[in-house]
Parts: C-alpha cells; sequence; structure tokens
C-alpha cells in the first residue's frame, strides 16, 4: 500500500509546486472601480526607408489627374538563400522610398520624403505639384505599414496595418493573446530610428502602459512576449512526473503480477 501511495504524493508535490503569477492586465486597477487618465499626444507616424508609399492625385485636370497617378511601379526585393530576388510590384502609384529617403515622382524626380509625418508629406507633394496642377489635392498612405508579434503568444507573426495608428492590445489581440506563460510584467519592443536599433520594456499589468509612448506602435515594430521561468520548470516537472508514473505503472503491474502468482 505504501508503494502505491508514493507516486500520488510524488503527482501532489509537483502540482502544488507551481508558482503563482499574475495574468490580469492592469492588475493595479482597483476592482469594481474606474480609473481614466488624460490621453497623452500621440507620436505620428513618419515615412522611412524602404517604406512603401501609395499617392494619389487629384484634380480638376483629367489629363494631370492621368500623368500623376500613373505611379512607378515599386520594386519588391525578396532575399531567398543570400540571392536578392527582385520583383515588380503590379500595383500602381506606389512608390518604394529608398535607403536614401528619397522617391522618383514624374514630371517632379526626386522628392525626400523620410523624416515626414503623413500629413507632412502631403503637404510638401500639394507645394511642389502647384508648379505644374492648379488647385491639386494629395492622398499619401503607408501600404506595407506591418508590426511583427513573436514569443509567447498563441498566434505569432506579422500583421498588416491598415489603418495609420495601432496599438500594443491591438497587436496583441491580432496574435491571439499571450499564452499562459508569456511575462506581461515585462514585454519587449523593438524599433529602429533612424538607423538605431532601439528595445524598450513595457509591463501589461500596470496601468501606466495606457500613457507610456511606446502605447501606440511604429510601423515594422517588433513585439517579442519572453516565456516565464515556469515554462521551464513544468517542462523539468512533466518529465519528472512521466518517469514518476512510468516507475509507478511497473510497480503496480509488478504488484498485480505478484498478487495473481499468490493465488494460483
Amino acid at each position: 500500500m505504501k508503494t502505491l501511495t508514493l507516486p500520488f504524493l510524488l503527482v501532489a508535490l509537483l502540482i502544488s509546486g507551481c508558482a503563482k503569477r499574475n495574468l490580469t492586465y492592469f492588475s493595479d486597477i482597483e476592482p469594481n472601480s474606474n480609473y481614466s487618465i488624460a490621453v497623452r499626444e500621440v507620436s505620428e507616424i513618419r515615412i522611412k526607408p524602404f517604406d512603401r508609399v501609395r499617392i494619389t492625385v487629384n484634380s480638376p485636370s483629367t489629363e494631370a489627374n492621368l500623368l500623376f497617378n500613373r505611379g512607378k511601379v515599386a520594386e519588391n526585393i525578396e532575399t531567398i538563400n543570400g540571392l536578392e530576388i527582385r520583383q515588380e510590384s503590379t500595383d500602381q502609384n506606389i512608390y518604394l522610398v529608398g535607403k536614401e529617403g528619397f522617391i522618383e515622382f514624374p514630371i517632379l524626380g526626386q522628392i525626400k520624403l523620410q523624416g515626414l509625418t503623413l500629413h507632412e508629406a502631403r503637404e510638401e507633394l500639394k507645394f511642389l505639384l502647384k508648379s505644374q496642377v492648379k488647385e491639386p489635392s494629395v492622398n499619401l498612405i503607408i501600404t506595407n505599414f506591418k508590426v511583427t508579434v513573436i514569443g509567447e503568444v498563441n498566434r505569432p507573426s506579422n500583421f498588416l496595418v491598415g489603418s495609420e495608428r495601432i496599438n500594443i492590445f491591438e497587436a496583441i489581440g491580432l496574435a491571439g493573446d499571450l499564452t499562459l506563460y508569456g511575462k506581461r510584467e515585462n514585454v519587449l519592443i523593438m524599433r529602429d530610428i533612424e538607423g538605431v536599433r532601439n528595445v524598450y520594456r513595457v509591463n501589461l499589468n500596470n496601468k501606466d502602459i495606457l500613457n507610456s509612448p511606446y502605447y501606440y506602435l511604429q510601423q515594422n515594430d517588433i513585439i517579442y512576449v519572453e516565456p516565464h521561468g515556469q515554462k521551464e520548470k513544468d517542462a523539468k516537472n512533466n518529465s519528472t512526473l512521466i518517469t514518476v508514473l512510468s516507475v509507478a505503472s511497473s510497480v503496480l503491474v509488478a504488484i498485480i503480477f505478484n498478487y495473481q502468482n499468490l493465488f494460483n
């Protein structure tokens, strides 16, 4: 009887050894209470090298509209097995921002867009177009605005963003939320700014994230959710548990076999 009891005691100890963790977002907000905070000024998205921008020009002149909306075909560069494969995009009115921050625009030639907000870029293009077209209006959007969510989430991937703004919780929602092992208190955001790669840490359990400068994401941001140390412990515990159950089943089979032999 003691032999049978020991494995079950070991299993109980393994289960009870799991650490208690905080899995609640904004857990420092008091239960059944409201919370409000003034929204800080949101940093606008700025155009970066290798962004793809769709530019549409409208004016009273049909001829001018046809001229400026034919678009320079963007070049798509993919690296496969160390080789650069260049393909032309069939999308019209899409311009690839080059490494130096310029696009090649019909008639106007090279225009530097790097570092401009979308509003500033629209106004710059309108100003330049006024020498060619009467009353021009310009629509400009980034077509390859994407964020990447990896680590302890249910659906790690990169996601194209259809608007000019996305916050960290929306991105995590696209990735199917964090797993039980995701470290909510220490999420990393990787962001390239003017050739410098920066890494920031945010705490999703704390309400201060709502007013953090990293609450809203920028194009090409990478969110990495670290695994909690408990995952490694559980993996070791599971291995130990399998071993214990294997030994216990062998002992049980031996006892049953011996029991049957006693009465045969």
